[in-house]
């Protein structure tokens, strides 16, 4: 490609949509015997156009239409100019893969664009029953994010002490089960989601990311065991998948002990942690931490072009 005089960008898109190409054709048959269920490979847009609302759009487009498999699905930041991003591709039959979700009321407002984008599909007479969506809930990194202000509160001693030993650990899970709980259930049991079922419609499932565990002192599959639900999607690190085949027991646990993980956040405010707050951090950050690699990525592929370049040179 560099022969042929492709820059950078265009190489990097050549590459990785080759490489999804070729995974979503491998698990086409997974996906054509589920009837659509299971079988997506996922493509981002550039990290760099998370706060841009119509740069995304624009990406997402031309990703989807290049790719051309039913099973793939568009990355979308969930960030607030991602919101309305989500919608419209969902009304247009886009797969869209929402990543970067920490907070539940940010998650709702997610699910809210994934309801209204198929709703404006239904009034267009287009069919429902092929569009395709996941919500990424980051898990383990609020953990990596609330434990250290924890550790503060218990080091100070006293009666919050207390409180936040039993808190430590706990948050990352109990944000994960209130929002299946909380925001997923009430709204896709509902009667507005059922007119769209009985249109074929698929919930838009919730699906757990970053759940290899940070931590040496906790269980290396914390978070799996206590995720395990109908309707859900574990991305699974391969060192925390063979720790599960070592001595993992499959059990559906997400919707076991919800009164505790209110409890747990319910608790923060008391410590002093808004975990409004903390899940902004994280957003920010993990909009940051996507575009390192992106332009580390980029870094090496320019200076590979130019090496390249230097050899076949006369």
């Amino acid at each position: 490609m560099v022969g042929d005089g492709k820059g950078v960008k265009a190489i990097y898109e050549a590459l990785s949509q080759r490489d999804v190409q070729n995974a979503a054709d491998e698990f086409r048959p997974l996906y054509d015997r589920t009837d659509g269920a299971d079988g997506y490979v996922s493509l981002e847009v550039n990290p760099h156009l998370a706060h841009d609302t119509r740069g995304t759009m624009e990406e997402a487009r031309r990703l989807w239409a290049a790719l051309n498999r039913p099973n793939v699905l568009i990355k979308v930041p969930g960030t607030a100019e991602g919101l309305p991003v989500i919608q419209q591709l969902i009304s247009e039959g886009i797969n869209v893969n929402v990543t970067l979700l920490f907070g539940i009321p940010r998650y709702r407002q997610v699910v809210e664009a994934y309801l209204a984008g198929v709703e404006a599909r239904a009034v267009q007479a287009k069919p429902v029953t092929t569009v395709a969506s996941v919500a990424s809930f980051f898990v383990s990194r609020i953990d990596a994010l609330v434990d250290p202000l924890l550790e503060e509160r218990i080091a100070q001693g006293g009666g919050e002490a207390d409180v936040a030993k039993q808190v430590h650990g706990q948050v990352a899970i109990a944000s994960a089960k209130v929002a299946y709980y909380q925001v997923y259930k009430p709204m896709f049991y509902s009667e507005r989601f059922r007119k769209l079922a009985d249109k074929g419609a698929r919930t838009q499932r919730l699906l757990w990311a970053s759940t290899g565990t940070k931590n040496p002192e906790y269980s290396d599959i914390k978070y799996i065991e206590s995720l395990i639900g109908p309707d859900t999607v574990n991305t699974v690190p391969v060192e925390t998948l063979n720790a599960y085949r070592d001595h993992g027991e499959p059990n559906a646990r997400l919707e076991q002990e919800v009164a505790k993980a209110h409890w747990v956040l319910d608790r923060l405010p008391e410590l002093g942690i808004s975990i409004d707050k903390v899940t902004q951090q994280l957003e920010d950050e993990g909009v940051e931490k996507f575009n390192k690699p992106f332009d580390k990525l980029m870094e090496i592929l320019a200076e590979r072009s130019s090496r390249h370049l230097t050899r076949v040179e006369p």
